[in-house]
């Protein structure tokens, strides 16, 4: 008998892949194959996993949606299924103009698929994943929803509360992955500095990267979407402490004008702000900071904006990325403030300010020539070997080219020389 085939679609982020990675294990422990991210369906059934953060993201996943139901009406498929953030959000609705789903699940009850498919979830397998990333790193989930309420997100709304994973759990998960390969953690959740609030009462992150940084095998751990508020000091002794803990915050700071701040939920101040980059860089020399900006959030002036880009030239984050403010219906932001910044406006702030950025990220790569990374290789490509550094995440930061001028090892560390530089890449040669 042909096993059944069901092709896995994840849009978004990172924590949705965790969650497409950990459906694809219970598929294939109840007897079906799997792809992941398919162009054309390999199966008889797709299950896209969805987005629902902000207005782009939204309308990918419903053009997605619609891909692959004109596929079902030309015969090219039999089921298809619908799960994820914007699933969970808009259940109703989506099940009204999109009639070709065969069953729309949530963010949280996809179990219930396996039951739909005539199987079942096997709570035995909670912590076990069919990586679909290369082979050498995973994403680390610690935690789900959010108690933040930032005026312009949706998270929250669709999400739900925090809720963090045990320690013990999330312990096992790591040697489960190391003993697969894994040696490269990404530890992520919407806001992994609320972490261990509501199970253990206080906030636990610096207490649980230290656990994961002793477990045998675990040689770069990384972390993402930190928030500046109440950020848990005891972290920057385990980040020096540890030298498998990668000196790297990913720290979403949204703006910096004390107004926007304000209006924005953000429960910080630019003064805090700046006391927390100074602290990070005083307590763990060397270390590389990514963060995201906003522009265009209902009220932002020329001075606002202007003291933004200030901010982004003094400071000279290594890692940096913006977006433009997109008003979410039943956010904060959107039921009190008007969305007043115009389209154009916002487009030509963010333009300028990852110009600034761009100047800034070519000053820091340049720098690096001449010295000696090291450097994991990822993938083989065209004419390159391509590796990261330990500042470097997977997919959102600069990567380094090798010329492929001996045979080299995918997942394994290398010793670099940095021979040249771009504004967002380094080039090298293999010394060791």
């Amino acid at each position: 008998m042909k096993q059944p085939v069901i092709d896995i679609i994840t849009m978004g982020c990172s924590k949705n892949l965790v969650d497409s990675e950990q459906l694809m294990r219970q598929l294939e422990a109840n007897g079906f194959k799997t792809t992941h991210d398919t162009d054309e369906p390999h199966g008889d059934m797709v299950v896209i996993n969805t987005c629902g953060f902000i207005g782009d993201a939204k309308e990918e996943s419903i053009a997605m949606m619609l891909n692959f139901a004109q596929a079902k009406e030309e015969g090219k498929l039999k089921k298809l299924f619908v799960m994820g953030c914007l699933s969970e959000r808009y259940l109703k609705e989506l099940a009204i103009e999109i009639p070709q789903v065969d069953k729309f699940y949530g963010k949280f009850n996809w179990h219930e698929l396996l039951t739909d498919l005539g199987r079942a979830y096997r709570p035995e397998l909670r912590i076990e994943r069919t990586l679909t990333t290369p082979a050498h790193y995973a994403y680390l989930k610690i935690s789900e929803g959010c108690d933040r309420h930032c005026a312009y997100c949706a998270i929250p709304l669709i999400t739900g509360q925090h809720r963090s994973r045990p320690m013990e759990e999330i312990e096992d998960e790591v040697r489960y992955l190391v003993g697969r390969g894994v040696k490269e953690f990404q530890v992520i959740a919407q806001e992994l500095t609320y972490y261990g609030v509501d199970l253990y009462k206080r906030r636990m992150l610096p207490q649980l990267v230290e656990r994961i940084a002793r477990i045998p095998g675990v040689a770069w751990i990384r972390l993402h979407y930190a928030y500046p508020a109440h950020f848990p000091t005891e972290l920057f002794r385990v980040m020096r402490d540890h030298p498998n803990v990668c000196k790297y915050m990913d720290i979403a700071l949204q703006h910096i004008s004390d107004p926007m701040l304000k209006k924005m939920r953000r429960q910080v101040t630019k003064a805090e702000t700046l006391r927390l980059i100074e602290q990070f860089r005083r307590e763990v020399p060397g270390i590389h900071l990514r963060t995201t900006l906003m522009v265009g959030f209902p009220g932002e002036t020329d001075a606002d904006f202007e003291e933004l880009k200030e901010f982004v030239r003094t400071v000279r984050f290594e890692r940096m990325g913006a977006f433009a403010y997109s008003e979410e219906e039943g956010t904060y932001s959107a039921e009190h403030y008007q969305d007043d910044v115009p389209p154009e406006v916002k487009q030509a702030r963010l333009d300028e300010l990852m110009a600034i950025q761009e100047q800034i990220a070519a000053e820091l790569a340049a720098q690096q020539v001449g010295k000696k990374l090291k450097v994991i290789i990822d993938r083989k490509e065209c004419d390159y070997y391509v590796g990261r550094t330990a500042y470097d995440s997977p997919e959102v930061d600069p990567e380094v080219l090798i010329d492929i001028q001996q045979p080299l090892q995918i997942g394994q560390f290398y010793t670099v020389r940095i021979t040249d530089s771009s504004e967002f890449d380094l080039f090298g040669e293999v010394i060791d």
